[in-house]
């Protein structure tokens, strides 16, 4: 209990540069502006991510035309990467030229999430708190702080430019109120008419559409393990059984998620009798991989605290014959 209540504090003292206040603003009235604005405007935001490496430039493209919803997310930097969004339908160009597009999926990254996610399950999970105004892109912007209902996620910080509502920048901050990874606006145009690169992308042949659900069925088959914990809040979207691209060991597969956060976990028989243990991080994301006390080899990665990747590895043991599910 002392802890927490320290944490809280550390999260409420966290310095913002002078500005006026903004207490009296209502968080949830700004979170629906926030979605209101995501979804409406026709905008072009150059975003810069830091916190895992070396910083990554992104160029996120969003409008309308004839009433549908167009949406381009490209890396600015490295090896090609592009995703395209009309409506529900997303398409996937990161591990080479053909892609593939995925029907009721969602752009990747926490940026886009955030807006998309419904206010009822976000605020289920996180309380909003209005803390002040500061300035980003030139813009004069309203802080509303995520704070995490569980010790178990981190908190995040949105800049709501106080104009228009759109999100300029996203910190995450872990659970001493630390800066452990950020996506900040460096250059952002608002149209009337929506981007000339979407009326490309409308007219554009993209792979055929196919469900989620199809794309995730890789060897649909009872699964030997389970997860005995998991974070409040997180459930199973994906379980499925496949080969790992560089080694090609097999591994069972799972990816739990809150709707904000996603985090996969892969079991796998272990070569060892002893148990052991690795921890690695970058920025906000940590990978937990051990032989646990079940012998059971298993990696956990996800944008969550080193401790909650940690118990949900040594959480993962067989599953009796009754419980195995298809």
């Amino acid at each position: 209990m002392v802890r927490r209540l320290g944490v809280t504090l550390a999260w409420l003292m966290v310095v913002v540069a002078p500005a006026r206040a903004a207490t009296d603003a209502d968080p949830q009235a700004l979170l629906q502006n926030m979605q209101q604005a995501y979804q409406q405007l026709n905008f072009e935001l150059t975003l810069v991510d830091s916190g895992i490496g070396t910083p990554e430039p992104k160029r996120l493209t969003r409008g309308h035309l004839d009433g549908q919803a167009l949406t381009h997310l490209l890396h600015l930097n490295g090896r090609p990467r592009e995703f395209v969004q009309r409506d529900a339908e997303t398409s996937f160009f990161d591990f080479g030229p053909e892609g593939y597009t995925l029907r009721d999926s969602r752009l990747p990254g926490l940026f886009t999430r955030v807006q998309q996610l419904p206010l009822e399950q976000l605020l289920a999970q996180y309380e909003a708190v209005v803390s002040g105004r500061n300035r980003v892109l030139g813009r004069t912007a309203n802080l509303v702080r995520l704070l995490p209902k569980t010790d178990n996620c981190y908190g995040y910080v949105l800049w709501l430019d106080q104009q228009t509502g759109l999100l300029l920048r996203l910190d995450t901050l872990d659970e001493d109120a630390a800066l452990v990874a950020q996506s900040m606006g460096v250059a952002l145009v608002i149209d009337e008419a929506p981007a000339p690169l979407l009326k490309e992308l409308q007219r554009v042949k993209l792979p055929p559409p196919m469900p989620l659900a199809d794309a995730q069925s890789q060897q649909p088959v009872s699964s030997s393990w389970q997860a005995g914990w998991l974070p409040e809040g997180f459930q199973v979207r994906v379980q499925n059984r496949h080969r790992l691209p560089l080694t090609e060991q097999p591994v069972e597969y799972l990816m739990v998620s809150n709707g904000m956060v996603d985090i996969s976990v892969y079991v796998a028989e272990s070569q060892q009798n002893e148990p052991r243990q690795q921890l690695v991080r970058q920025g906000a994301t940590h990978l937990v991989s051990m032989v646990n006390p079940a012998r059971v080899e298993v990696t956990v990665v996800g944008d969550v605290p080193a401790d909650t990747a940690r118990r949900i590895a040594e959480s993962v043991a067989p599953q009796s014959p009754e419980e195995r599910t298809p």
